[in-house]
């Protein structure tokens, strides 16, 4: 399995996406996103994915040259317009629009449609978060911005700070997905993982799908020539459960939780999708669908702390809340008791240290595409 260091990695997958079509500052941030995510050891919102951007940017699915713009903006509410462009882009404009107007207002709320894949969740609730510490970048008059905004988050990244204790905001991250899921009781796909994420000032980070797994995780199962994966995470085309990587992959997700999990993933579908008038449900497309754009809906919520309590005290209250958590007793089977983020920032920690491991099918697939684009391969076990 290649070890390849972060900065090598995100050095890579830029060439990539710029051979790909992308422009350089929009191939920048999408690959910082992307290669955030390995260094979270989420995976399956990583790297294996730039084959699939690439698809979409060569056939003309994802508008790499599109900007965006505001529809409309109204006190601390925003409609954005995401044109078809490459998602992370779209996703920058709208993170700094929010933190604009949680400044201004209390509250920032943006709604995106016709957007596209944008990684991970985390990363952009994690840069509502971290926006405390200076002005946004300016925009133009049609809303989009003119300065980069990914600083901080680069740092982070390269620096091993990602804990979750800085910045002075609540970043909330909603988006819907492919139709990979179906109703509760259903056998179709209706709806997408349809990922909920909030981050705070302190030592908590959720990030999670609205079903068992992500949907990526499967397809990197297949890739890799994994054949069993765990029960409780799919089902097959007929609406049954299975454990075949094979037939998931050509089936369904599980709804998390039964019908709760179907009930949040609605929620999510309908604070993205219909409040964006955009598309929803089995009119979505997505990375892995042919022939059409995805026409992706996301909503980011900032909730400027400040307004409420300082920061510092906050902070301490979240540290005092977590700690609460930690102190109980650990179950028969555990040897403590983790909170959402523990898992992702001591991976983070480790492969700032030791490097990224990409698993083999990815790799190949990844060079392969590199190879297509005339993009020269970093050697594996690179590090920093």
């Amino acid at each position: 399995m290649p070890l390849i260091a972060a900065a090598e990695l995100t050095r890579f997958v830029e060439a990539i996406l710029k051979a790909g079509g992308a422009p350089p500052h929009k191939a920048s941030i999408a690959a910082a996103s992307l290669v955030g995510s390995n260094l979270r050891g989420v995976d399956s919102h990583g790297v294996l994915l730039v084959p699939r951007y690439i698809d979409k940017l060569r056939s003309g699915e994802i508008d790499a040259n599109a900007d965006g713009r505001v529809l409309s903006e109204s006190g601390a509410c925003m409609l954005f317009d995401g044109e078809n462009g490459i998602g992370q882009w779209i996703s920058e404009q709208c993170c700094g629009h929010a933190i604009r107007m949680a400044q201004a207002n209390g509250l920032g709320m943006v709604v995106a449609r016709d957007s596209n894949h944008f990684g991970a969740a985390a990363w952009w609730a994690q840069k509502i978060r971290d926006s405390g510490a200076g002005p946004c970048p300016a925009t133009t008059a049609s809303g989009a911005m003119t300065g980069g905004a990914t600083g901080a988050m680069t740092d982070a990244m390269t620096d091993g700070t990602g804990g979750g204790t800085s910045g002075g905001m609540i970043g909330i991250v909603l988006c819907n997905a492919s139709p990979l899921v179906p109703p509760w009781q259903g056998k179709q796909g209706r709806i997408g993982t349809n990922p909920i994420c909030m981050a705070v000032p302190g030592p908590w980070l959720l990030d999670m799908a609205t079903t068992t797994v992500a949907a990526n995780r499967i397809f990197k199962a297949v890739i890799n020539g994994q054949e069993e994966i765990p029960a409780g995470w799919a089902l097959d085309s007929g609406g049954v459960p299975t454990t075949s990587a094979g037939a998931a992959a050509k089936g369904l997700l599980m709804p998390l939780g039964g019908y709760k999990g179907s009930g949040l993933g609605m929620m999510v579908e309908i604070l993205c999708a219909v409040l964006a008038g955009s598309a929803m449900a089995n009119e979505v497309g997505g990375i892995r669908v042919a022939g059409r754009p995805s026409r992706t809906s996301q909503t980011f919520l900032a909730i400027d702390i400040a307004r409420f309590m300082s920061v510092a005290e906050f902070t301490a209250r979240m540290e005092k809340l977590v700690g609460i958590m930690k102190s109980t007793p650990a179950a028969p089977g555990y040897s403590e008791v983790l909170v959402a983020g523990d898992p992702e920032w001591r991976t983070e920690a480790e492969r700032l240290r030791n490097g990224i491991p990409v698993d083999a099918g990815n790799w190949k697939e990844l060079c392969q595409t590199a190879a297509q684009l005339g993009v020269t391969a970093v050697p594996a076990g690179t590090l920093a």
